[in-house]
């Protein structure tokens, strides 16, 4: 089998996958499994792979998940022990009477939030500081967890930016040169970026204003204040340790520095954590830590099974293995050629700004290694063939994409993200596409303007 075949098969099998989620046919979980399972049998059929390949892609593929899995557990147990511990409820008070009954102050203090909370340039752990602080408010003001998760998305691309982050670093691999350096060039958009999240969180908070949220809003007056009923209230009152407040913030913030100090692995700080708040808020009660767990056991076993699908289809997609010492290329690398075949010379000549346009949908079927370390190598071999300099090109790919990266199901934190904010993915994406691909382009255009990119 052709590596052009394959590169097809699997933009068929993404497509397959978005569609099928965009349609709610199954499970974010199931479409993982089965669309790529269907592909890698394909392959075999064909010649491409051995059954033993297949196990072994797939077994490299939750390398890559199985820790993003456990940060997940563990911070769902983590931040529903705070929420019941009652931690929240003082936060959330403060934080109303800051904003007052202001929408437009919500979103924006959510982007101010994910700006500082994504300076480590952890998806993850962004996530884990912001949705978890902010969903409580988005639901007492009556607002999306879709806008959210958008207005929070688009702040965490911008501070992707950062030359310790992930896809700066590749790209200045790629480039051969240092992330300062390639920093230096992004500074100028990102700057600009940043103050075009900012207007887009007032955006998004007029667009939630105008449909009546707000602590007196129309959707106050229909739907009326979150009330507990009587047995859900008795829960809340047995478990609620207003007295320990204090230390339910130290601790947070312990967990938070741990994550940002990057020793352990991110799911260390949480598992810590967890043990110490059942312990200090509910003392030495194994019935009581049982029940605590299994208040949030759904959410983060429907996670962990989302998070368990996405390993197979990163290792059937993403992954590559050796035959005979003879490394055989990955599906995505065969996709990435595959464009390389069928990009006209016309467009050929504006690469750059081709690549600008078209980074955004293509973060949906690459993740950031197989876009930067494979398509980046492809781009520039094709832009010389035009005399086009590599470091343009390095520019769209690092800018462009990064306004997508949390929107792409190919992006564990994504998936980490969604599920903290209990939201589909299929929702997430369709709320967030085109928001987040006209920054993009705006982004491109402002880049265009200062000499960056060439037209």
């Amino acid at each position: 089998m052709s590596e052009v075949i394959v590169g097809i098969l699997g933009f068929l099998c993404i497509i397959a996958i978005v569609v099928t989620l965009f349609k709610s046919k199954t499970l974010p979980s199931i479409a993982f499994v089965v669309f790529p399972f269907l592909l890698a049998l394909i392959l075999v059929i064909g010649g491409y792979y051995s059954m033993g390949n297949v196990g072994a892609l797939i077994k490299s593929g939750f390398g890559s998940t199985a820790p993003t899995a456990a940060l997940f557990v563990f911070s769902v147990l983590f931040f529903g022990i705070m929420t019941d511990a009652g931690m929240f409820d003082v936060i959330i008070s403060r934080l109303m009477k800051l904003v007052g009954s202001s929408v437009i102050g919500v979103t924006v203090m959510t982007t101010v939030i994910a700006l500082i909370g994504h300076l480590d340039g952890g998806g993850a752990s962004t996530f884990c500081i912001v949705v978890p602080a902010m969903l409580p408010v988005y639901k007492k003001m009556h607002m999306r967890s879709t806008t959210l998760l958008r207005v929070s998305v688009l702040a965490m691309g911008v501070l992707n930016l950062m030359p310790w982050s992930g896809p700066t670093a590749r790209a200045a691999t790629v480039l051969g040169i240092e992330a300062g350096e390639l920093w230096g060039t992004l500074l100028p958009i990102q700057a600009f970026g940043i103050v075009l999240c900012l207007a887009h969180a007032v955006l998004a908070g007029w667009q939630e204003q105008k449909r009546g949220a707000g602590l007196n809003g129309k959707l106050a007056q229909l739907e009326g204040g979150a009330i507990l009923d009587d047995a859900a209230q008795a829960v809340h009152n047995e478990l609620a340790r207003p007295r320990l407040f204090v230390f339910n913030v130290l601790l947070t913030v312990a967990v938070i520095a741990l994550l940002i100090w990057d020793e352990f692995p991110s799911y260390v700080p949480f598992m810590l954590g967890v043990a110490a708040a059942v312990l200090v808020n509910y003392g030495f009660d194994s019935k009581m830590h049982k029940k605590i767990i299994n208040l949030h056991a759904g959410p983060a076993l429907m996670m962990c099974s989302t998070l368990m699908g996405a390993a197979v289809l990163m290792g059937v997609l993403v992954k590559s293995v050796t035959v005979n010492d003879v490394e055989v290329a990955s599906v995505v690398t065969c996709m990435s050629n595959l464009i390389k075949m069928i990009l006209p010379d016309f467009l050929g000549r504006h690469l750059p700004l081709v690549i600008g346009v078209l980074s955004v949908p293509l973060a949906l079927a690459f993740d950031t290694d197989s876009y930067f370390y494979g398509m980046l190598p492809v781009m520039i071999g094709i832009g010389e063939g035009f005399g086009i300099a590599a470091l343009p090109i390095a520019v769209a790919m690092v800018v462009c994409r990064n306004c997508a990266t949390f929107i792409s199901p190919m992006v564990p934190a994504t998936l980490l993200g969604v599920g903290l904010a209990d939201v589909d993915i299929k929702d997430h994406i369709k709320n967030s596409f085109l928001y987040v691909w006209g920054f993009s382009i705006l982004c491109m255009i402002f880049a265009v303007i200062l000499g960056i990119m060439p037209l």
